[in-house]
């Protein structure tokens, strides 16, 4: 059995590692598994990427974001955030004939890696079985990555607020009609399509929308390789990052952190500033990574230092372990890998109780599950996991130890690649034999 997974790139953000590591948990299981990208940034043999470009096409390639994203700025009023129109062209389809496989599986492919109207053609004479990993809204959506508020995806999108629009018939609706169109084409010539959602937040939302209502749809949560994310001695971590060995360290790390509407740092700085009030607030200091220091002071209430983007695995693993306790308050998230990387190297984790948080922490078991968007709580759920409780008469000594034994377990049980690439590899066996 051939697989190829089709991702934007293979490192490089968190959907594309997440994509590449279990293209490599495939490899390991005895799936005959390769992957096709946009962007290569990895040495592996088995990732195939842009080669054998002429010097015509490598001008192609460096405009292709700037087509992708030019009917963006008809939109003057377009607030922050992640917008994909999925309109720029490109070879892939017969890049895949080239490669032959059986089963398609598709991961993050907006910004310009796969346009709507390819995906049927990607099953070829075959009929090739398509899966879908969803690792965020935007298949479903006309072109936002999160919805927010807006639930015009169950119907039609148009009017859309993620680019300040008022008008129907917008970009947003011009991406929806062209999914639609796909997903018609699909249906009509009866090619196999399972939408394979991270989260059962992100599952229900599939199932809502008028796109993916009926289609098939299957959980497979995301996954952490618990070789190289694991426990490490908590001082060695800490003399090798140069963080402070006496304190508590509260742990706060993504992709643009606090720049993010969505990552919830606002709820996560009234909480620290509720922390500064604290009796043993001398004792807790705020580490970030995915954002260097910025030139305004954040004015976070408790000290805080910035790692900087961390670009590999054992340095991230490095800041986990570190930690004390690893923070999470985003709004709206599919299954942030964040969140369990933390708890794969013993750091428990606090958050919001909503979206993807909910599938992977159980509140005072493994991590704390605070009321949805309450920073009050945010701040109860760290000083907790702190055993820093105020009026706690008796604070319990091996809450932290026992905490962060929970969170390994949790994910060596639930959340490892080899059980990721088991449900899959089960997934793969049942859509080539029917």
């Amino acid at each position: 059995m051939k697989v190829l997974h089709i991702s934007t790139a293979d490192a490089n953000g968190g959907a594309a590692r997440g994509a590449y590591s279990m293209h490599k948990a495939l490899r390991q299981s005895g799936i005959d598994s390769w992957m096709l990208v946009a962007e290569k940034y990895t040495t592996d043999p088995t990732v195939i990427g842009p080669t054998g470009i002429t010097g015509s096409e490598k001008i192609f390639r460096g405009l292709r974001q700037t087509v992708e994203y030019w009917p963006l700025k008809r939109y003057k009023n377009k607030p922050s955030g992640a917008f994909s129109p999925a309109i720029y062209p490109s070879k892939i389809v017969a890049q895949v004939e080239a490669i032959d496989p059986d089963i398609i599986n598709l991961h993050w492919v907006a910004g310009g890696m796969l346009r709507p109207a390819d995906i049927p053609k990607l099953a070829g004479k075959r009929r090739r079985p398509i899966v879908w990993t969803l690792r965020d809204m935007w298949p479903f959506t006309g072109g936002c990555h999160y919805a927010g508020e807006c639930q015009a995806y169950q119907t039609v999108c148009g009017q859309c607020p993620a680019l300040g629009s008022t008008k129907a018939r917008d970009l947003a609706y011009q991406g929806w009609r062209n999914k639609q169109s796909a997903l018609r084409n699909i249906s009509l010539t009866n090619i196999s399509l399972t939408i394979v959602p991270l989260s059962h937040w992100l599952a229900d939302c599939a199932r809502q929308s008028s796109l993916f209502a009926h289609q098939s749809i299957q959980v497979i949560p995301n996954a952490v390789d618990t070789a190289v994310y694991r426990p490490i001695d908590q001082a060695i971590a800490r003399d090798l990052l140069n963080l402070p060995k006496a304190k508590k360290l509260i742990l706060f790390g993504a992709l643009s952190p606090t720049a993010d509407r969505r990552k919830g740092f606002r709820y996560l700085r009234e909480a620290l500033h509720q922390l500064a009030s604290h009796p043993n607030h001398a004792h807790f200091e705020v580490v970030i990574f995915g954002a260097d220091k910025p030139t305004k002071d954040p004015d976070m209430g408790l000290p805080a230092t910035f790692l900087g983007r961390l670009h590999d695995d054992t340095t991230l693993a490095l800041a986990y372990a570190a930690a004390d306790v690893m923070v999470m308050p985003s709004i709206q998230d599919n299954f942030a890998k964040t969140t369990i990387e933390a708890m794969a190297c013993g750091t428990p984790v606090v958050g919001f109780n909503s979206t993807g948080f909910k599938d992977c922490v159980v509140h005072k078991h493994n991590g704390y599950a605070a009321t949805s968007f309450d920073a009050a709580d945010l701040a109860k759920g760290i000083a907790w996991v702190l055993s820093e409780g105020v009026g706690d008469a008796a604070v319990d000594c091996n809450r932290q130890e026992r905490l962060s034994q929970n969170a390994r377990q949790t994910v060596e049980a639930k959340f490892s690649v080899t059980h990721q690439a088991k449900q899959y590899k089960r997934l793969y066996q049942q859509l080539i034999t029917a």
